[in-house]
């Protein structure tokens, strides 16, 4: 007898069906027995009557276990009185498939870090399944966009001979007999691509950063999603593409999700209106200043108060909830980034905030050789490490830019999550390697 899923129970009145899954809850009663079985589409309850001389298969229900792996085979019986699916399966085999020890060591309100140390129960239940239920649906949704535009998928390596980004958060690996580092980011192979020919690409897939850091919003691995666009005016076209495409995602995602986003997470799904807020820099300073908190000065980043703040701000003047940040200092941008011709102090970069959080880095890329090298130069990059890189742009590289999107920070948004370690499988941070 083939495998009948939960969420098709309903299609099966009257019939006999085999479903396997997890015990979810036991109900001994004194003339009637009822499991709460669960699998991966929902939860149905199970009834077996009790006679005052109970049978070998009462006595079996009365050993089950909570999350005990079992396999049950019953007639399905309609009774609108269940409130799970107005249905029952009335029990008449029971098979144990892998019994559970009788004390679950994490139940829903245990701390986080506990629930990531037995991780694969946590994930058990239905709301975390939603969580990557949501997930596969925004990686779908990104690809779909991405193929109606002709965007090649990239595999790019993830070990390297020298830094892609900040060399203070570098992850160094003995190879062979030499060091290599774990990529940071995709970058300089996105831009490789570009000189390729390649025009429009993608890549999803882990980077690795080095940052010691405890906050809600920071692993040491996590899975990024890089685009990168060839033969570009200005990052406005940067800008301009990946509102389209958030948007498409975010409705995608209303459309198949929004519900049960709302009723088992408690969040809305919005999608966005076109085009999204853009804001220099120093102006989305002043903005947040004006909501009452402390922004960092001239020449540096926003920090995360001034971020949320800054959210609150464009929520009241636009009703929107998201917002570009443009056109960032050098001082707080890799060498790599376009400069502005009116302002060689500001590059043609920008950040995507969320609900208050960055979720986007993007830019212009310099794809002059000569500018490149100088920038190289000015900002103390060890040029001979990277002479690789700056060969990309020596035989006519076409005018490009590009973004690093956080895979985890928008589903931990979009899932109404505190933090990344919940919309992580397996999170990684400085103190974390298992399971």
């Amino acid at each position: 007898m083939e495998r009948t899923l939960i969420e098709s129970l309903a299609q099966h009145a009257g019939e006999r069906v085999r479903v396997r899954g997890w015990v979810n809850a036991v109900r001994d009663q004194k003339r009637v027995q009822f499991v709460i079985v669960r699998d991966e589409t929902g939860m149905a309850q199970v009834a077996l009557p009790k006679p005052e001389e109970p049978g070998e298969l009462n006595e079996a229900v009365s050993a089950l276990t909570v999350e005990s792996a079992v396999t049950i085979v019953g007639e399905v019986a309609l009774d609108e009185r269940v409130k799970l699916g107005g249905l029952e399966l009335r029990l008449e085999e029971l098979s144990v498939d892998s019994p559970a020890e009788p004390e679950v060591p994490i139940a829903p309100d245990s701390a986080l870090d506990k629930r990531i140390d037995w991780r694969y129960l946590d994930l058990r239940r239905p709301d975390r399944r939603l969580i990557f239920e949501v997930q596969t649906t925004v990686e779908r949704a990104m690809r779909e966009h991405w193929a109606s535009l002709g965007f090649l998928e990239l595999h790019s390596p993830k070990l390297m001979g020298s830094a892609s980004e900040s060399g203070a958060e570098l992850f160094h690996v003995d190879y062979f007999d030499t060091d290599a580092y774990l990529a940071q980011s995709p970058q300089f192979y996105k831009q490789m691509a570009m000189s390729g020919g390649f025009g429009r690409v993608f890549e999803i897939g882990p980077v690795f950063r080095a940052n010691p850091s405890f906050t809600s919003r920071h692993d040491t691995e996590f899975t990024s999603v890089d685009v990168e666009i060839s033969w570009i005016d200005s990052h406005e076209d940067v800008m301009a593409f990946e509102e389209a495409w958030v948007a498409h995602v975010l409705a995608v995602v209303a459309e198949e999700h929004g519900a049960e986003i709302e009723s088992v997470l408690g969040g809305e799904v919005i999608v966005p209106t076109l085009p999204f807020p853009r804001i220099p820099l120093e102006e989305a300073k002043a903005l947040a200043a004006e909501q009452g908190v402390e922004v960092p000065g001239v020449g540096h980043d926003l920090d995360p108060p001034s971020e949320r703040a800054l959210s609150a701000a464009v929520r009241e003047r636009h009703g929107h909830e998201f917002v570009f940040v443009t056109d960032y200092p050098t001082t707080v941008r890799p060498f790599y980034h376009m400069r502005h011709e009116h302002d060689q102090t500001l590059t043609k970069s920008f950040d995507l905030l969320w609900r208050g959080l960055e979720i986007t880095t993007g830019a212009q890329r310099e794809h002059r050789y000569e500018p490149l090298l100088a920038q190289a130069r000015e900002k103390a990059v060890d040029v001979d490490s990277i002479q690789y890189y700056l060969d990309f742009f020596r035989y006519g590289a076409p005018p490009h830019g590009g973004f690093g999107f956080g895979l985890t920070r928008l589903m931990m948004m979009l899932c109404n999550q505190d933090n990344v370690r919940e919309v992580t499988f397996l999170y990684r941070g400085p103190h974390r390697l298992t399971p």
